[in-house]
């Protein structure tokens, strides 16, 4: 069996979660069992050690992708910076709004999480409309920050976010499809 495969496995889909007719991917599995974990960590790894790949920093967004991008850029031997929801970072902070299906957020980051020139990986579990993620990718990019690309854990296709983020000049590497499940 390969990663994807392995990974998607190990992800729980609970029905009708949070609102009538969604199907929620859930990830905790993937994080409670140390060798699922360890597959999804090295598989990102693999990748982001290829010398054309490898990031100067990993952004991680808030929360899961504080999970998997701090282990990432552990292993990578890179910083981790940390994209926030409004109101949660302690220093000075550029800020981002997008919208979502009913309203908008706003995420934040410190002024000085990235150089200019910084090649920034962005990292998030799950990629659905897409809003997070671009949101993190302006950010950092008003800091001068190139974002060489989006990794997420699950794509949700069906959403159109990862049509919209490559729209927007965002390469992505997911792990996960869940077309048309």
């Amino acid at each position: 069996m390969d990663s994807s495969a392995y990974l998607r496995s190990h992800i729980r889909t609970v029905p009708d979660w949070p609102a009538p007719g969604v199907q929620f991917r859930d990830i905790t599995p993937l994080l409670q069992d140390p060798k699922v974990f360890r597959v999804l960590i090295d598989t990102f790894v693999h990748r982001y050690m290829d010398k054309h790949l490898r990031p100067d920093v990993v952004a991680g967004l808030d929360a899961r992708g504080f999970i998997i991008g701090s282990v990432l850029a552990y292993e990578l031997g890179v910083g981790f910076v940390p994209i926030r929801k409004k109101g949660k970072l302690p220093f000075t902070t550029v800020e981002e709004t997008y919208e979502l299906e009913y309203g908008s957020a706003t995420v934040e980051l410190h002024t000085d999480a990235v150089r200019p020139g910084d090649r920034v990986l962005l990292v998030d579990d799950l990629i659905a409309t897409g809003g997070t993620m671009m949101a993190g990718k302006r950010l950092l990019e008003k800091l001068g920050a190139q974002v060489m690309e989006g990794a997420a854990i699950v794509d949700l296709p069906e959403l159109q976010g990862s049509r919209r983020l490559r729209e927007g000049g965002l390469a992505l590497f997911t792990l996960v499809d869940f077309s048309g499940h």
